[in-house]
């Protein structure tokens, strides 16, 4: 049997590529560029409007399970929070130490079911106070992800700061990119992707942690 890669992206909407023109988003560039460098890659993009890690914890694990059999060749990229820093009647929908425990529950089960995993940071969007609330976030996923030995991917500090991103998000409807901010978000986790998403097709995979 030939191998069988099956990569699941799990997130929000910035995962579904929601402003893109071309409906490709960040992971429909990096699953296109795999293939164009000869590596056969299914992916399965599940990312669903205003999700958060909450959402993803309840949804993600039946949703990889249906979509990653026994006897293919796993992976699952998570990427979420900027919807657990919305503010709802003042405060955000989810505190920040339960958005790094729901995160780090989807780890173990990605662990125990034998998936390898990247994460990939939350972008920011059109508001600068929610911005530091992610930034903030972004430091717990990045602190857990090292303890975990899981890849991780800040995006965060470069497109905060980039002309491009900030342009379309503006003037598209302040949380979402289009061609070209999602085109530098997957030039952004290329790199990390590369190596991953490698070792997928290569077959060298451990549990991270016990």
């Amino acid at each position: 049997m030939g191998i069988d890669v099956r990569v699941c992206f799990v997130g929000d909407s910035l995962v579904a590529g929601v402003g893109d023109p071309d409906h490709l988003g960040w992971t429909g560039r990096l699953a296109a560029r795999t293939h164009q460098a000869g590596w056969p890659l299914t992916a399965y993009n599940l990312g669903v409007r205003r999700d958060t890690t909450a959402d993803a914890l309840r949804r993600g694990p039946a949703e990889c399970a249906a979509r990653l059999p026994a006897g293919s060749d796993p992976g699952v990229v998570l990427s979420l929070g900027v919807n657990d820093t919305t503010l709802e009647a003042g405060r955000p929908r989810i505190a920040a130490p339960y958005s790094a425990a729901n995160l780090d529950m989807l780890l173990r089960h990605c662990r125990d079911a034998r998936w390898p995993v990247l994460v990939v940071g939350p972008p920011p969007v059109d508001d600068e106070a929610q911005n530091d609330r992610i930034a903030g976030l972004d430091g717990l996923f990045a602190s857990l992800c090292q303890r975990r030995t899981v890849p991780y991917v800040s995006v965060l500090p470069v497109l905060r700061g980039d002309p491009t991103w900030r342009r379309e998000v503006f003037e598209g409807d302040g949380a979402h990119p289009g061609r070209d901010g999602y085109a530098l978000l997957a030039d952004l986790v290329l790199p990390a992707w590369d190596a991953w998403v490698g070792g997928l097709f290569s077959g060298r995979w451990t549990a991270p942690w016990s």
